[in-house]
């Protein structure tokens, strides 16, 4: 099924989980980064511009397509840790993704890594947060 929900606990992921694709989920656009225990970099791939199950379904053909051995989703917070609305769609989301691939989801707070992408010109900025939210989650790895 996956890790707890409860992000700031640490995870335990195992040594056999050694490529991720991360996901930035947004209701009409999704960035994609792939990335590797072995080096900790993460690339941006191209962002899912759908949304409903359609964003879905073209997600999922990513999945099939890299092969990875897990996902990780990034997951939006207020400044001060409180959940929202896109808090519970985007662990919705990890939900679906769980149920309809069974690979391990890992679910990374995402706080500020749009604004971070923006900041530093990324022509995709959903790519590249998701990006940031995969080194993020390859950093915190032994």
């Amino acid at each position: 099924m996956g890790p707890p929900a409860n992000l700031a606990d640490p995870v335990e992921v195992p040594a056999r989980h050694q490529m991720f694709l991360a996901l930035d989920y947004g209701l009409k656009r999704t960035g994609v980064a792939s990335g590797n225990r072995i080096t900790h970099s993460a690339s941006p791939q191209a962002t899912v511009k759908a949304s409903g199950e359609a964003q879905l379904q073209e997600v999922i053909k990513r999945i099939n397509e890299w092969q990875p051995d897990a996902l990780v989703v990034g997951v939006p917070f207020h400044p001060d840790g409180a959940a929202h609305e896109n808090t519970k769609r985007a662990r919705r989301f990890a939900n679906q993704l769980r149920g309809r691939t069974r690979l391990t989801v890992y679910e990374v707070d995402e706080r500020y890594s749009t604004t971070e992408a923006r900041s530093m010109g990324a022509k995709d900025a959903d790519a590249a947060s998701a990006c940031i939210i995969l080194e993020q989650f390859l950093r915190s790895l032994p």
